[in-house]
């Protein structure tokens, strides 16, 4: 006897469809389960066994054979479970299946035949939609999450039991379990059906969360209207930032309120990290929609470099995956350890990250708007002094202190600001505001989103090669600037790019399609980094 359901896993944060395929021999009673599974999948046996007894029906006493294919896929997790029981059942010809629907069956079991939620469910619905099922079988408490995608079914159980409608028995007992049971003794065919099961009710995509009120706000931050310009630059294009300045300067507080300012989630941009945070496990069930805020990521410094990038013997999303489409904040940047801030670079540039294991390669998306703060030395406040406070550090301590970051990791970064004590602060009556702020972000992103309707990006920052070349044309006067800036500071090929982008995003933030002189002088100045380092003593 031969049978075949649908079940689904996550590789990476997607959805893949798995086959589980049940076949039952004569031969001694074992069950075997094939095709690359792990740990939890083959410990599923005793869960689905315990399981199928308790709600009242038969495990097979034959030679039981359960494939997952395809079969060269590595598969993970419990999400096996639901599918495994249900094909045992319908081959063992104790349960019919509704004919003529195609239904993917997701959960994971406990012994006693509860249906437990499983991570990832986001991505396997989608998937199921773009599969063409007509259905999806789930553990209640994943319905939240799956009514997220529309146009398909999907049927939230809490227990195998509800899946076998009482008036399919002959007995007709108010007690599920015992019906089950009695049918089962006197060999009666138990017809499963949908149609008792509530749906989950379903939202559409479009429909989005309102920003709350109660975000912390750059009217709280006095002065500084140097460093909010920055800010307003680095939201308008999605550019890196770094802020360097002494202890109590703001820089935190500034970083902090960045997501005031950024302009809310598109409704594709809502769907990838949903299923990011689906896959990680760290999606809210009370959210009744897509995440419509962008994340706002800040590890400590103690950080590992498996937990920035992700990895793990069962490989997970890491802090720059969960800020995929966000912020990732790293606080006081020469603190964390030399080999985590290096495993950044190559995500900044691809926007993604591939952890490589023996059997599989997986692939997170990681594009993020990377911002940070460091002091200017050991102590904090080498160039800063005051009646009251002093550097104590020698040139060399201080070239050491900022050699913690590398050359590589710098040029990455487009905005490098200095950022001093605030003065005159009593006498400002009336701060820059979010508001405010959003309103030029908001101007300056449509902008780009209709200069680039037609390619696969969306923001300044990410233009390259032709691309960069195509939308960021310099007028003369302007390219003549940075060419003699090059010279002067020895800039790489890199930070040229870097600059091209920050003028063409300055330029849409005064509405200009033409990128002036001033809006080059502008982007060089956020080059701090390069300028000091240009004059800066060796150690």
């Amino acid at each position: 006897m031969y049978g075949k359901l649908h079940g689904a896993c996550l590789y990476g944060i997607d959805g893949v469809l798995i086959e589980v395929e049940t076949d039952l021999s004569n031969g001694l009673p074992q069950t075997a389960i094939i095709g690359l599974p792990d740990s939890a999948i083959r410990e599923a046996v005793e869960r689905v066994r315990a399981a199928i007894k308790n709600c009242g029906f038969k495990y097979p006493s034959q030679r039981v054979t359960i494939n997952l294919a395809p079969a060269d896929l590595r598969k993970e997790g419990s999400s096996f479970d639901l599918a495994i029981a249900l094909g045992l059942l319908t081959t063992s010809e104790q349960v019919v299946l509704p004919v003529g629907e195609r239904t993917l069956f997701i959960g994971e079991l406990a012994l006693d035949g509860s249906i437990r939620p499983v991570n990832g469910v986001l991505s396997m619905v989608d998937l199921a939609k773009r599969e063409g099922f007509n259905s999806v079988l789930l553990p209640q408490e994943n319905a939240s999450e799956a009514r997220l995608i529309t146009g398909i079914r999907i049927y939230a159980i809490r227990h195998l039991a509800d899946l076998i409608p009482i008036e399919n028995c002959a007995q007709g007992t108010v007690d599920r379990q015992a019906t089950n049971q009695s049918c089962t003794a006197s060999k009666q065919v138990l017809i499963c059906s949908y149609d008792h099961l509530p749906q989950a009710e379903q939202i559409p995509l479009c429909e989005k969360e309102e920003i709350t009120s109660n975000m912390e706000d750059y009217s709280d931050v006095l002065g500084q209207l140097h460093a909010k310009r920055a800010l307003v630059i680095a939201a308008a294009g999605m550019h890196n930032i770094l802020l360097m300045g002494p202890p109590g300067a703001g820089k935190t507080m500034l970083i902090r309120r960045l997501p005031s300012i950024l302009p809310p989630l598109t409704e594709r941009e809502a769907l990838e990290v949903t299923k990011v945070y689906s896959a990680a496990g760290k999606w809210k069930e009370s959210s009744p929609h897509l995440m419509n805020i962008r994340p706002f990521r800040s590890p400590h410094h103690t950080i590992s470099a498996a937990g920035l990038v992700g990895g793990g013997g069962i490989p997970k999303p890491g802090e720059i995956s969960l800020a995929h489409r966000g912020i990732l904040f790293l606080d006081e940047l020469p603190e964390f350890s030399r080999h985590v801030l290096e495993v950044l670079r190559q995500p900044l540039e691809d926007h993604n990250v591939t952890i490589s294991r023996s059997r599989a390669v997986f692939k997170y998306p990681a594009h993020f708007l990377l911002a940070a703060s460091l002091n200017p030395c050991h102590c904090g406040f080498f160039g800063n002094d005051t009646e009251h406070q002093r550097c104590t550090c020698s040139p060399a301590a201080v070239a050491r202190y900022r050699s913690r970051i590398s050359g590589p990791l710098l040029d990455r970064i487009d905005l490098q600001l200095e950022v001093s004590q605030p003065k005159d602060w009593r006498e400002e009556k009336e701060s820059l505001s979010s508001a405010e702020m959003r309103r030029q972000v908001l101007a300056a992103q449509a902008i780009q989103i209709h200069r680039y309707s037609k390619l696969p990006f969306s923001w300044n920052s990410e233009l390259s090669g032709q691309m960069l070349r195509k939308y960021a044309v310099l007028e003369k006067n302007a390219a003549d600037l940075l060419d003699q800036t090059m010279d002067a500071l020895g800039l790489s090929m890199r930070a040229y790019d870097r600059i091209l982008k920050l003028s063409r995003t300055i330029a849409d933030l005064h509405d200009s399609e033409k990128i002036l002189t001033s809006h080059v002088a502008e982007a060089i100045q956020y080059r701090h980094m390069d300028r000091a380092n240009a004059s800066f003593p060796e150690s």
